[in-house]
């Protein structure tokens, strides 16, 4: 049987040409050059076929925290492999999914005290947009079934996802998939055109979202946002203190807050969680990308103890998140988030 190391570089391309779709690639400019093979990884440095080394500038997309090759999360998910390599977590439970949760929750900031498996950011966020919607139906409320998002925000390439970002590159040619949405201005752009200073658009930028909350807040599930910076949208920074002003909004109009913190997550703003830095709790924290340190595919929404039990009642009460994964809470892949994890103790 071939495997990719004994497959020739010239029948490589040849396949990358004639079989593979890349994301976000306009094929027909692909084709006019040979790719770049990446064969192997090694701490900050990725190693083409040729032994050529490559830094690593974007992380992987923003998902490698620990570096290549950490022979910690390697031989964390290798041992699991060999002790099962999948088990559903639909009627069952498994020491991995179990324990990992129980590590997030600890390192969450607030309140957040429940976790729920995916396996990429896209699902994370999607699945608060659904829990956010459903929160308020099971409360009694139903008419509270808008988002408020901001421009040039990203959340990701589901259609909920897609539905709360602000992307028109992105996202304008599926409009007619969408659901409506309201928006808010990008706070680095907003402040950028009113010729306001960044160090003090704050409240600037926050009354431009209250403008909307008090308008709409009787018909609105939640605000999402990525704390603060705008990744995909251009890195957009965020005015000091626009965050936990936003909170206080939320809490103010009675509407949920959901962090997509998919790509700040996990050290990338300095701090564990972005929010940590401006004291907020989000009802929902969205994670992904770097949970695993960036080598496996796994995401997780978290939520406060106020939202889950909005969904604890008796099944006949129609209350049940149905939604789930094939690979919700993979064993492999909790077992190298807490490998993970456990580097950011040591390191």
């Amino acid at each position: 049987m071939d495997t990719a190391c004994s497959i020739s570089r010239e029948d490589l391309i040849r396949y990358d040409r004639e079989c593979l779709w890349h994301p976000f690639t306009q094929m027909k400019e692909w084709s006019g050059d040979d790719p770049l093979f990446i064969e192997r990884g090694e701490g900050n440095y990725l190693i083409d076929m040729d032994g050529r080394r490559y830094l690593d500038g974007v992380s992987s997309l923003w998902a490698n925290i620990h570096g290549h090759g950490r022979e910690e999360i390697t031989r964390a998910a290798a041992e699991q492999l060999r002790a099962v390599a999948h088990s559903t977590l639909l009627g069952l439970a498994h020491p991995p999914a179990a324990l990992l949760a129980h590590r997030l929750v600890q390192a969450a900031p607030g309140d957040l005290s429940r976790v729920f498996y995916s396996e990429c950011g896209s699902s994370a966020t999607e699945i608060a947009v659904k829990m956010a919607f459903q929160f308020w139906h099971n409360q009694g409320k139903p008419r509270k079934n808008r988002f408020i998002c901001l421009k040039e925000g990203y959340h990701g390439d589901t259609i909920g996802a897609v539905s709360v970002g602000g992307i028109d590159l992105f996202h304008q040619v599926y409009g007619p998939l969408l659901f409506d949405t309201l928006k808010a201005p990008s706070p680095y752009l907003d402040c950028l055109e009113h010729h306001v200073p960044l160090s003090e658009g704050a409240d600037f930028c926050a009354s431009r979202m209250e403008r909307i909350l008090e308008k709409h807040h009787g018909e609105t599930a939640a605000v999402i946002l990525e704390p603060l910076v705008q990744g995909a949208g251009g890195i957009l920074p965020f005015p000091p203190g626009y965050l936990k002003k936003v909170r206080e909004l939320c809490t103010r109009y009675d509407v949920l807050l959901i962090a997509d913190e998919v790509a700040v997550g996990f050290g990338r703003t300095g701090t564990l969680f972005a929010c940590e830095q401006e004291g907020v709790t989000p009802d929902f924290l969205c994670l992904g990308k770097g949970i695993t340190g960036g080598y496996l595919p796994l995401a997780a929404t978290l939520s406060t103890e106020r939202v889950f039990k909005a969904f604890w009642d008796d099944y006949e009460r129609l209350k049940t998140f149905f939604h789930g994964h094939t690979y919700t809470g993979n064993p492999v892949t909790c077992a190298a988030a807490l490998a993970s994890l456990d580097l950011f103790r040591k390191d």
